[in-house]
């Protein structure tokens, strides 16, 4: 168990740097500090560090013997969210905090450089280490691979912590995992007027509502009811005063599936009903519709050795069961270029008081799951590198 030992012996060191990047959180596309500390980090075990973009790095470690590649990724921006928890190392950057975990997630993947920077004459091939900015604005990964990231690379391992999990316990499932999520807005164009005289306008305002009802049905209708589809309108804005017909309106959604085939449908069914709900209504719309994250679907082999390396680091009891997420990620990115895994840490433990969820204020992380994360990514780079 010569990995699950070196992850036991440096757990003091992860906490360590899992506390500093918690203190010194920043936001999406300005991790200055934070990329830097990562590359200090990487370049004291000798392993050379390219920045691909102003602040997203890729380590590399080239073993001792020619063979594939495989990248290892965590994503390392913060939330604008004013920390409540009331530790000692909260965050100093007033306005941000580590509230979606990436701290952890740096801090395991740092660990597993740790590990297998010792293992070094024993790895037959090359693994890169993937630190990506802007995770929660869905546009790191997205660059990174523009940057040439998965060039050469031929299979891809990330994780996540999830406080629904205990601490001790990992996800690892093949197929899809986290849907997609594509937003969208859309204008509507009536005729204001006074309210006393509704007959002399078109009002936007009650077409914009027609809009939100009407779309409920692509769920209900329009698609195989056991496919999971969400189209969310979460902002109208409409009307400049209590007695005036409001002659436009802004809807913004969003929609989230796991199916890549219906993915590519929605703009379409979306323009047809948008478009016949104006005209009934006597007004005119219009759709810009953005695509983000695609779905996130594990790769059956690249699961399996992720699952066959928890087992041989902490026992089959440390597998558990979940189902899929209709959250999002920008890890997908990285996956359409070649096979790829993704799993779910355990960071909760309920005895603790340890058990917010992900983008609270509250949010903490039990810190002996970081040894496991830092361990897990190791395994499976050493298992899939010797995998025939």
């Amino acid at each position: 168990m010569k990995v699950r030992d070196q992850a036991a012996r440096i757990q003091p060191q992860l906490v360590e740097l899992r506390r500093h990047f918690h203190m010194y959180p920043e936001p999406s596309l300005e991790e200055v500090n934070t990329s830097q500390r990562i590359a200090q980090e990487l370049s004291k075990l000798g392993i050379s560090v390219e920045r691909l973009t102003e602040t997203g790095l890729v380590g590399t470690l080239q073993g001792s013997k020619p063979g594939k590649t495989v990248a290892l990724r965590a994503d390392i921006d913060a939330l604008s969210i004013e920390e409540e928890t009331g530790l000692p190392f909260a965050s100093k950057n007033k306005g941000y905090m580590h509230a979606c975990g990436h701290d952890c997630h740096i801090t395991c993947l740092l660990g597993a450089a740790m590990i297998l920077a010792e293992l070094k004459d024993e790895i037959a091939g090359t693994v890169k280490f993937f630190f990506q900015p802007a995770e929660e604005l869905a546009q790191g990964a997205k660059a990174m691979v523009a940057a040439g990231a998965m060039d050469g690379v031929d299979a891809v391992f990330g994780m996540h912590v999830l406080g629904e999990l205990e601490a001790g316990t990992v996800n690892i499932a093949p197929g899809p995992r986290m849907a997609s999520a594509d937003m969208f807005e859309i204008k509507v164009e009536g005729k204001g007027g006074h309210g006393s005289a509704p007959h002399q306008g078109v009002d936007a305002l009650l077409v914009g509502s027609a809009m939100i009802m009407n779309l409920q049905s692509i769920v209900s209708r329009e698609f195989n009811p056991l496919e999971p589809v969400v189209v969310h309108v979460g902002k109208l804005v409409s009307g400049d005063r209590f007695n005036i017909i409001a002659s436009r309106a802004t809807l913004e959604g969003a929609n989230r599936t796991f199916d890549p085939e219906i993915r590519k449908q929605l703009p379409e069914v979306m323009e047809r009903i948008i478009k016949n709900t104006a005209a009934a209504y006597r007004a005119t719309a219009s759709l810009e519709y953005n695509w983000g994250c695609p779905p996130l679907i594990n790769d059956e082999a690249i699961t399996e050795i992720a699952q066959g390396a928890l087992k041989k680091l902490y026992g089959e009891e440390s597998l558990v069961s979940m189902p899929p997420m209709t959250g999002s990620e920008d890890f997908p990115f990285f996956a359409e270029k070649a096979p790829g895994a993704f799993a779910y840490l355990g960071v909760g433990n309920a005895k603790k008081g340890i058990s917010w969820p992900l983008h609270h204020s509250h949010f903490d992380v039990d810190e002996s799951a970081l040894k496991i994360g830092a361990a897990l990514h190791a395994q499976f780079a050493l298992d899939y590198l010797t995998a025939k």
